[in-house]
């Protein structure tokens, strides 16, 4: 994770199919370039940031929940008292599948002036079989750029009306949510929030066993708060990520370490919460665990679009070395979304998804913060346009 190529003065040629043909000194891929059209740019151009945790597709943000932590209130006293995810469930609920897709076209639009071309969005703030679908249909119908994946999250929370029987609503997402999600197409990943007092190690195993026998690849929240076996569990059952971990044991770490598990952090959420606990990024690399770093955009727990502010928080918070912090918002993210082959890398073969942002030195993206320096992206070769955010973000 610390090797990091720069090339001083390149260039990048694009083919009309908008992948990578060739990558080095300008002068020499100018005379291989022949007639084709030349786009001189000034500052540092990356891979086409990659954020493999999202759950960008919500109604109103949680004000009330960030006041009452500012007076105490810690995660699991909001959500006794009716708030977290249950909170955003019954307000998505309540929604159109227009105005939900509306509200979340908006949020890609702040993602992609941050520089994402590729993000995944998770269901999960629906917890009924018709109001999942929904949510995955929203999905499905938003207009990239940046490209979107789906993960179906019905295993996000169990919803108040089976709050008495979970295993009741285990029985709902294995019997009804993943055979309709499968049969719709709506997903890529199954996911599950391995938590105590969310959903066990022996439901989540249920649950991303059925998903895998529906042809879905698997993806875990582990180990988010107190931890459970959820990265152990990753492992065994050979998942494409393991997200959150800032609780993982040290039988978890070695677990993944021993995979070909994706350990996803999500720094912005534990800030966030004002929690101190990080997950242990240096140890999970010494043993042998790729990392990635991603946003966990969300209503409740980190809302932030910014993957280069997810960066510098890996560098400041969790020991990263900028070298580590890049690979981790680039290629290691893309492979959390099984789209290491194609994204993430400056290089022949790869999609040309290129982030222009305006700095003299690399080792600036994980430096500075509160400032974006994006200044263009392209997305399959064609340029997008970042004109300031549309209006109701919040929704």
């Amino acid at each position: 994770m610390v090797e990091l190529e720069v090339i001083a003065d390149g260039a990048v040629l694009v083919g009309d199919d908008g992948m990578i043909r060739a990558v080095g000194p300008y002068r020499e891929l100018r005379r291989r370039g022949g007639r084709a059209r030349v786009e001189p740019v000034e500052g540092v151009l990356f891979p086409g940031f990659v954020d493999a945790h999202t759950h960008a597709l919500f109604g109103a943000p949680r004000l009330a929940e960030h006041e009452l932590r500012s007076q105490g209130a810690d995660y699991q006293a909001i959500a006794a008292a009716g708030g977290g995810i249950l909170s955003s469930a019954r307000d998505v609920r309540s929604r159109s599948r227009p105005d939900l897709a509306k509200l979340a076209q908006t949020r890609l639009r702040a993602l992609l002036a941050s520089g994402t071309t590729t993000v995944e969005i998770k269901s999960g703030y629906g917890l009924s079989v018709q109001s999942e679908l929904d949510q995955l249909a929203a999905i499905g119908a938003l207009r990239s750029p940046p490209s979107v994946i789906a993960t179906f999250l019905g295993a996000h929370e169990v919803p108040p009306e089976f709050r008495s029987r979970p295993e009741e609503y285990v029985d709902l997402v294995v019997d009804e949510m993943l055979p309709a999600v499968a049969q719709q197409g709506v997903a890529r990943f199954c996911d599950v929030f391995c938590e105590p007092g969310v959903f066990t190690v022996e439901q989540s195993r249920r649950i991303l066993g059925a998903a895998r026998e529906h042809g879905l690849a698997l993806k875990l929240h582990a180990d988010e708060i107190d931890g459970s076996g959820g990265a152990e569990l990753a492992a065994e059952l050979g998942a494409t990520s393991a997200d959150h971990l800032a609780a993982i044991s040290p039988a978890g770490i070695a677990a993944l370490g021993q995979s070909s598990v994706v350990a996803v952090l999500l720094p912005g959420t534990m800030l966030f919460l004002g929690k101190t606990a990080r997950a242990p990024a240096r140890q999970l690399i010494a043993a042998g665990a790729a990392v990635a770093l991603a946003t966990d955009f969300n209503p409740g727990s980190s809302p932030g679009v910014s993957l280069p502010l997810m960066a510098m928080l890996g560098v400041s918070q969790m020991g990263l070395r900028p070298s580590e912090a890049v690979i981790a918002i680039t290629v290691n993210g893309a492979a959390a979304l099984q789209q290491a082959e194609t994204r993430g890398q400056i290089a022949p073969g790869f999609r040309a998804d290129l982030v222009l942002a305006a700095m003299e030195d690399w080792r600036e993206l994980p430096y500075w913060y509160g400032v974006n320096l994006v200044q263009r992206v392209w997305v399959g070769g064609a340029a997008c346009h970042l004109r300031g955010l549309p209006v109701n973000f919040a929704g």
